[in-house]
């Protein structure tokens, strides 16, 4: 009889009314009320951030380095990372060549983002220059280089070098001042004026010698970045015609003369003209 009366006081569950009784108990905020729960987001998120924070510190120092060379207080003052972890950062970038440094040991990006450029197939410059340097260094036997400007500095990001006897290298990823070569002259002269002069302060070249620059489509130099080599440059053009790298080859006077431009200028132009269409195509 006091089974049966235990029996009947029990009533069925109903199974969402169960969980959901259990949802409320484990959240301290059900049980105070709705209006006790704070909201969820209470700061704006950082659309730039993809969650994984090493990732992004890096990817902050990497776009940092983009603007030009930099030392640890500039990256730090443009990432707004603190100090340790900017260094940490860059020194293990600069382990995997994803950063570099210039001559002055400031940060500045490296190679293997130009390597990993082509690999994608998505920088068409440096997938045509390869054998457009090539064939450049072997019809004026001299080693061939394409610059970049990097802020004050030009790097070199693809080299077709001399195959034996004496040669002037310079390998992928050097970064090489503004102020001196025939490469300098190129990525400087057809700048806005206002960046033009401050290019020249300091420049072992002039404003005058930009102009002649602009007006025969090329670059000489001869002992002005280095004692004993001369060099001869052009423009590589974008969809836009803006001057996007500096094609050249570079050796001893000895062989390019005190006048390299009469001895090689046509072909650099030529060669500097095939990597423009080449960007042309691509656009």
């Amino acid at each position: 009889m006091d089974t049966a009366r235990h029996l009947d006081s029990v009533r069925p569950v109903d199974p969402a009314r169960a969980l959901d009784s259990l949802a409320r108990a484990a959240d301290p905020y059900a049980r105070a009320g709705e209006a006790a729960r704070p909201p969820e987001q209470t700061r704006p998120l950082d659309s730039g951030s993809s969650g994984v924070g090493v990732l992004d510190k890096a990817a902050a120092v990497l776009s940092a380095l983009e603007a030009g060379p930099a030392t640890l207080a500039s990256l730090v003052a443009a990432t707004g990372l603190a100090r340790p972890t900017a260094h940490r950062l860059a020194v293990a970038l600069e382990h995997h060549r994803l950063v570099s440094r210039d001559m002055q040991g400031r940060f500045i990006l490296g190679p293997r983002l130009s390597e990993l450029a082509v690999a994608a197939g998505e920088d068409r410059l440096l997938a045509a220059a390869g054998p457009v340097l090539t064939h450049l260094r072997d019809i004026t036997g001299e080693s061939a280089q394409l610059y970049r400007r990097q802020g004050d500095m030009r790097v070199c990001v693809a080299a077709a070098e001399r195959l034996s006897g004496l040669r002037d290298t310079v390998p992928v990823g050097t970064a090489l001042p503004m102020a001196a070569g025939s490469g300098a002259q190129v990525l400087l002269a057809w700048e806005e004026p206002d960046r033009m002069h401050r290019g020249l302060q300091g420049a072992r070249y002039t404003a005058t010698t930009l102009a002649g620059v602009r007006r025969r489509g090329w670059a000489q130099s001869v002992a002005e970045r280095e004692m004993g080599v001369a060099s001869v440059s052009a423009p590589v053009r974008g969809p836009n015609n803006r001057v996007i790298a500096a094609v050249s080859v570079s050796g001893p006077i000895e062989r390019l003369t005190r006048q390299p431009g009469k001895l090689h200028g046509e072909a650099v132009v030529e060669a500097a003209a095939r990597l423009s269409e080449a960007v042309k195509r691509g656009s």
